[in-house]
């Protein structure tokens, strides 16, 4: 058994083709029409075969749940952040936050209501936590992490 990757379904193919490129630079990969693989590993499906595929095709798909999320990590979380203030059509989950453990991320939604994370690289969140002076030791406790995955981080 082998893993392939996540499908989401879509209400516009060429609108959320289009925002996943402009977005998050993800590109087609793979064009059948009603089914899309973009770089990364994310397919996407239109709404109406998705419904003929699980034959419920007098069903509704409800869109805007909030229990998954497809996860980005950003090596220029300042730039991407930047890109997206200039974008005037997304929708926040919340804006840019600062977990516990240091990490920023941002939360927002695809035009059909899938929750997107882009987080700043782990590999990026150790470096600057190390620029702003910090020692190893240091960074690992202001992380919660072992000193080994400090370390793991820098080579």
């Amino acid at each position: 058994m082998k893993f392939s990757n996540p499908m989401i379904v879509v209400s516009n193919m060429e609108k959320s083709k289009k925002f996943y490129y402009e977005v998050l630079g993800l590109e087609v990969v793979v064009d059948f029409g009603a089914n899309v693989t973009l770089n990364g590993g994310i397919a996407l499906q239109t709404k109406d075969t998705w419904l003929s595929f699980i034959c419920k095709q007098n069903d509704e798909i409800a869109f805007g749940g909030n229990a998954a999320e497809l996860y980005f990590e950003e090596d220029d979380f300042d730039s991407f952040i930047q890109k997206l203030n200039t974008l005037s059509d997304i929708n926040y989950v919340h804006p840019m936050i600062e977990h516990s453990w240091g990490q920023r991320v941002v939360r927002f939604y695809d035009p059909d209501k899938h929750i997107i994370e882009v987080g700043e690289n782990m590999v990026m969140v150790v470096k600057r936590f190390l620029n702003s002076g910090l020692s190893i030791e240091e960074t690992a406790i202001r992380m919660d992490v072992p000193v080994d995955y400090i370390e793991s981080c820098l080579k």
